[in-house]
């Protein structure tokens, strides 16, 4: 006799950014609430919006973004390039070739998100100038 294992109900992915950081666990959701406010200041013009399951900004393209885990946070860089302008820095926070890892106890410093969103500003417009 063959018995179906179901798998474990997941929560709908959210719809929007607010509703994604309240269902985080507080310190995640003040962390990361931090981070929101410091990539909106540093690209006014990006968009933000729910894809693959988490926060990623966009303007003229993937720009960057951010995903809470069990047991850590993550930033979505999505360059290789910016993140070899930044690698010194990112020594203590990086886990890929493009993703940042930390904790609510340890956030990534505000100047250097600010630094990084700004970089990836202007990689975005450039690669769009030069395929005009």
């Amino acid at each position: 006799m063959e018995i179906a294992l179901q798998k474990p109900k997941q929560a709908a992915p959210a719809k929007d950014v607010n509703a994604y950081l309240a269902a985080l666990p507080p310190a995640q959701r003040r962390v990361l609430k931090n981070l929101r406010a410091t990539i909106k200041s540093a690209a006014p013009k990006a968009v933000e919006k729910i894809s693959y399951r988490m926060p990623l900004y966009f303007y003229l393209g993937y720009l960057v973004g951010f995903s809470a885990f069990k047991k850590h946070c993550s930033f979505f860089v999505m360059s290789y390039k910016t993140m070899g302008v930044f690698k010194n820095e990112l020594k203590p926070y990086l886990s890929a070739k493009a993703t940042l890892h930390f904790t609510p106890e340890k956030p990534l410093p505000v100047s250097l998100v600010k630094r990084i969103v700004k970089a990836r500003v202007k990689e975005n417009e450039a690669r769009k100038a030069g395929k005009r």
